[in-house]
């Protein structure tokens, strides 16, 4: 495994071990991806066994044109039509009936497939250079933190795959939000980096799908996800924090008094919720690094990009990933 800076030349080189099979972890303007040819069903497999992901929880396709879109989707809705003229490229994902291209391996079986185009150079040009769609779920250890950096990714598969391409720190810091429109309601499976109120002004009203179903029809739909290995509770009134242990503590905004953690880390001093969100994966990266016996976390105002912070520290306490078994 090598880490190379994200030049033409490494591109390049990233899309033929694309073409052949391989593994390339790469930037979006969300968090890292781990890619392979999603028309391989042998390469998309090897990226269920890197990240030891279940085989039932599906992956994003990632385009580099949006006429892509009429290839691997039998029809796209008009309100999803709207959406891909006003979002895309960006951190939108639409879940659409999918075309006999697609390999079920990809849809974990399901007839819809996720597709998304990001708007980060890098990954635009490693498509191009890959001559095919890329599958690419997030390059870390299955629900595990997201990878916001090159580094963040070698720490957690870097011996496992081909190759990592660096182009730097992501700019949004959380996944795409994921919106379907296989039923007659257009249905938010993932709040993400494009927030619900944006769409909601181009589409209308979009239904909010429950909570940690046990069969997800996108990523990040799973009981448990985005977690540390240190044990993490979100702050509220009833939680009481327990003494004599090692705490580490993820502020909101920055504390007005020093607070009497062992490390305190701040998402954003001013409270701005863009902010936070780029910083949310980095800050817990530092406080599971750092020996700690729990984490607690300020809850966030869930509002704009808000509503996806939140469901990332929901995410973050639930029940161990160990009892997520295949269905």
């Amino acid at each position: 495994m090598k880490i190379l800076k994200a030049t033409s030349q490494a591109i390049k080189k990233a899309g033929l071990i694309i073409q052949n099979g391989g593994l390339v972890a790469f930037p979006t303007e969300t968090v890292y991806g781990l890619g392979a040819d999603a028309l391989n069903p042998l390469a998309v497999a090897r990226i269920f066994e890197v990240k030891n992901r279940p085989r039932f929880d599906p992956l994003i396709v990632h385009i580099d044109s949006l006429s892509e879109i009429e290839r691997l989707c039998l029809e796209v809705d008009d309100r999803a039509r709207k959406l891909i003229q006003k979002f895309l490229p960006g951190p939108l994902t639409l879940v659409l009936p999918k075309s006999s291209l697609v390999p079920d391996i990809v849809t974990a079986g399901l007839p819809t497939v996720a597709i998304r185009m990001p708007s980060h150079p890098v990954a635009l040009e490693l498509i191009k250079e890959a001559k095919t769609p890329i599958a690419a779920p997030s390059a870390n250890l299955f629900g595990r933190l997201s990878p916001t950096t090159a580094e963040h990714v070698k720490d957690q598969i870097g011996k496992k795959i081909d190759l990592i391409l660096d182009g730097g720190k992501t700019t949004l810091g959380v996944e795409s939000t994921v919106i379907s429109f296989t039923e007659d309601d257009a249905r938010l499976l993932r709040p993400g980096g494009l927030p619900l109120e944006e769409i909601e002004r181009v589409i209308g009203e979009v239904k909010i799908l429950r909570q940690n179903i046990k069969k997800p029809q996108s990523p990040g739909q799973l009981p448990r996800h985005y977690s540390p290995r240190t044990p993490l509770r979100i702050l509220t009134k009833d939680v009481v924090i327990e003494k004599g242990i090692k705490v580490g503590y993820l502020a909101f905004k920055q504390p007005k008094k020093k607070l009497p953690y062992e490390i305190v880390e701040v998402l954003s001093p001013e409270g701005d919720l863009r902010e936070a969100a780029a910083n949310l994966f980095s800050c817990l990266h530092r406080l599971d690094e750092s020996d700690l016996d729990v984490i607690y976390a300020e809850p966030v105002p869930e509002k704009g990009l808000g509503r996806a912070i939140m469901d990332r520290l929901r995410r973050a306490t639930s029940e161990d990933i160990q009892n997520i078994k295949e269905f």
